[in-house]
């Protein structure tokens, strides 16, 4: 069996000859697994559902070239991992834009913003899993306390005190 039971080392490798019928269990098969990480590692369900469709697009697009049908879940929990990122980012890159940051006066200043953002999203991405995707939600998207406090299964206090401990790790991680 592949890993967790996604399906059987035989359908992967008939999928991956391109049998596209075990491509399509392989997909069917995957889709809860890749939309349970999605869920965890992406700051909103939108981009949750939205990293997991498009890593079983790759899926289904290039599962034959997967070099070994045992690293079925490390490949797509990677697909989905590079797509939440890439999601945060273009929605840091996109709130930079419409507060102005985006305007530089000079290549130094250039080079300073995007140093500080690379340290900014390195402190984030270090923070455990709630915090990080409170703060997300909270203080980037701006949901309100309720709504961010609801979608992710927390009372409003413990989402305040999640928000508050995330604030706090990240002035502390960017203090010279």
């Amino acid at each position: 069996m592949a890993e967790r039971g996604w399906a059987s080392e035989q359908l992967i490798e008939a999928a991956q000859g391109g049998d596209v019928e075990s491509i399509a269990a392989v997909v069917y098969g995957a889709h809860p697994h890749v939309r349970r990480f999605a869920e965890h590692l992406c700051a909103s369900p939108q981009d949750a559902e939205d990293a997991a469709q498009e890593a079983l697009i790759v899926l289904f697009r290039k599962i034959g070239s997967l070099r070994a049908s045992a690293a079925l879940a490390s490949w797509m929990f990677r697909i989905v991992r590079n797509e939440c990122v890439r999601r945060a980012r273009r929605m840091f890159d996109h709130h930079g834009e419409e507060t102005g940051a985006g305007l530089a006066a000079s290549a130094e200043e250039e080079v300073l913003r995007r140093l500080e953002a690379g340290l900014l999203a390195r402190a984030i991405q270090e923070l455990p899993e709630v915090q990080r995707r409170v703060l997300i939600m909270r203080d980037v998207l701006g949901y309100p306390g309720r709504t961010v406090a609801t979608s992710l299964g927390l009372s409003t206090p413990a989402m305040k005190s999640h928000l508050h401990r995330a604030r706090t790790a990240l002035r502390t991680s960017l203090r010279p």
